[in-house]
């Protein structure tokens, strides 16, 4: 059966849903909740230190509410107190307001020039929100923000690879496509190298290794051979025709360093040269 982008990528409320369980940890914030944009509705549907089911699937509308302004300005909004905050349209106290909260500050998870998410924590007490939670939630916008960019490209050249027809005609086409998904594949890789939260650079290799396995069509080789992320890194560089020096420029690494783990990675899959590290790796669904 054939597995198509939606079937591949994860669940965008997973990752929503961590976000809010590490502000909350982070914080300390006593009420962090959140949803998803959908055709330009917010629907409310993660929640953390909630006591009431009031706001669980409410729809705001674009420019309604706090997280209306959020999602149509792209930009975090903020009340000290949402009962009398006259910056706002009160559609939506009955179910806010039967929750307790008092003072809210809503993040929008920004892709591409469009709100995709709205995170929000609040108190129940009407006193502002202090700027480290603020500043810890927008960086968590912008972990998300990357986050679903990197899905949405990876689910863009799912498609435009499963879209092509399967005819002897179109060797070339599938072929471009190839090459397309394994220079993603090394950008991923690379990347991970960039971020410095750990639960983003897991979620960055993951995608790398389902478009290595999607590619490679290996599922479970027989003879299965584990390397270190850092020798994945290397050889997806090597498979791109990278030299080690440049391969150490992409990967912020010593030339020194980048030659240890190919050559560490080449005895693991018993490969004399570069290029056949790179086609036992490809066998072994460990690069696309």
């Amino acid at each position: 059966m054939t597995r198509t982008a939606d079937s591949l990528r994860p669940r965008d409320a997973d990752a929503l849903r961590a976000e809010l369980r590490r502000i909350a940890t982070a914080t300390g914030a006593p009420v962090a909740f959140g949803g998803a944009v959908q055709a330009g509705t917010l629907v409310l549907s993660e929640f953390i230190g909630t006591r009431t089911n009031g706001m669980r699937g409410l729809a705001v509308q674009p420019q309604s509410g706090l997280g209306g302004r959020a999602v149509a300005s792209r930009r975090p909004t903020s009340v000290a107190d949402y009962r009398s905050d006259a910056t706002i349209t009160h559609h939506y106290d009955v179910p806010v307001l039967g929750e307790g909260l008092r003072a809210v500050v809503a993040v929008p998870v920004v892709v591409s020039g469009e709100s995709r998410a709205v995170l929000y924590v609040a108190n129940r007490d009407p006193s502002p929100i202090g700027d480290r939670i603020a500043e810890f939630m927008v960086q968590a916008g912008r972990r998300l923000s990357l986050e679903f960019t990197i899905r949405d490209e990876v689910d863009r050249r799912v498609r435009l690879h499963t879209a092509q027809p399967r005819r002897p005609v179109v060797p070339v086409a599938d072929a471009v496509v190839t090459e397309q998904l394994r220079d993603l594949h090394a950008e991923l890789r690379g990347l991970t190298q960039e971020v410095s939260d750990a639960t983003a650079r897991d979620r960055l290799r993951a995608m790398s290794e389902r478009i290595a396995r999607l590619v490679s069509g290996v599922a479970a080789p027989d003879d299965p051979v584990t390397l270190a992320p850092r020798e994945v890194d290397v050889l997806a560089q090597i498979a791109l025709g990278c030299t080690n020096i440049e391969a150490a420029q992409r990967l912020s690494l010593k030339p020194e360093t980048v030659k240890s783990y190919l050559r560490s990675a080449m005895v693991k899959l018993g490969a004399h040269t570069r290029h056949e590290a790179v086609v036992q790796a490809r066998r072994h669904g460990l690069l696309p």
